[in-house]
């Protein structure tokens, strides 16, 4: 059961304040990248990068401390998005590039986790998050690094949206769309880093990929997909941060339950409104228009 009066009481705390806004500004970006992500077939790669952000989340922590942690998971995403972008670009060559690079970034962040003499709570909080894991330094880089997102989602939204979905007509209509794919990778670097601290390095992929596939099940409006995304994206982070309070227990498989239950009802109703037509292949047909 839950605690509702215990729950109320840790609400007006101020570091689950500090949570529910870095779960907020979190929840607003992986519903606007993860449609596109799911679009371009990014589902692993995301996996991919939070394996490395997990690694320059755990260094940072070895040599910095707790206070480094933020930095070392954006340094460690970018670099991550990079090497996707100048090793697995082409369709054939994605997968192979990033296992290589996801098992190097995990094997690193083992290793520096074993090396770091502190406490044990900070290690368990990179792989599955901890809600005091975010306190005020760590909002202000996150909002500052999610507005900065936003805006340049905004201004490549669409060369970036006709690039996802018909990448030889963007190519041949002069989209540049190596350069997006490169920038594309490093927005998501960069969300699944904040995210590291919320939901931890092992299920940041729920988040940033589950809402977005809730929402094409449901609808083929690039608009509507984005909407529900975010919408979805929210209620699972904000949800599983409130109702983790109260058993005190991790906020990650809360957050996952949630993004799965809607993932469970969004399928259901796209089956009953389009039987036998696949959502996700309407969806990407109007998204190339």
């Amino acid at each position: 059961m839950i605690d509702f009066d215990g729950t109320a009481e840790m609400l007006a705390l101020p570091f689950v304040q500090s949570a529910l806004v870095a779960g907020l500004v979190l929840g607003l970006l992986a519903g606007l990248l993860g449609p596109l992500a799911v679009g371009r077939g990014m589902s692993f790669a995301v996996h991919g990068t939070s394996e490395l952000t997990f690694a320059g989340a755990a260094a940072a922590l070895l040599f910095a401390g707790a206070g480094g942690v933020s930095y070392g998971a954006l340094a460690a995403a970018v670099a991550g998005a990079v090497l996707f972008g100048l090793f697995g670009l082409r369709e054939r060559e994605r997968d192979s590039a990033i296992g290589v690079v996801l098992s190097f970034g995990l094997g690193l962040g083992v290793l520096f986790l074993a090396l770091y003499p502190g406490r044990a709570a900070n290690k368990f909080g990179l792989l599955i998050g901890q809600i005091v894991g975010v306190d005020r330094s760590d909002l202000g880089v996150l909002i500052g690094c999610g507005i900065a997102v936003v805006l340049v989602f905004a201004a490549a939204y669409r060369p970036l949206l006709f690039a996802t979905f018909d990448p030889a007509m963007a190519a041949a209509r002069g989209v540049p769309v190596r350069a997006l794919s490169v920038m594309f990778a490093v927005l998501i670097g960069i969300t699944t880093a904040l995210g590291v601290q919320i939901v931890g390095a092992l299920l940041v992929l729920a988040l940033m990929i589950t809402p977005a596939a809730a929402a094409s099940r449901v609808s083929a409006n690039p608009l509507v997909v984005t909407a529900l995304a975010v919408l979805f994206a929210e209620v699972s982070v904000l949800g599983g941060i409130v109702l983790s309070l109260g058993p005190g227990l991790p906020i990650s498989p809360y957050v996952t339950s949630i993004a799965f239950l809607i993932y469970l009802g969004c399928r259901l109703i796209g089956a009953l409104r389009t039987p036998g037509v696949p959502p996700s292949t309407t969806t990407s047909q109007k998204l190339a228009l």
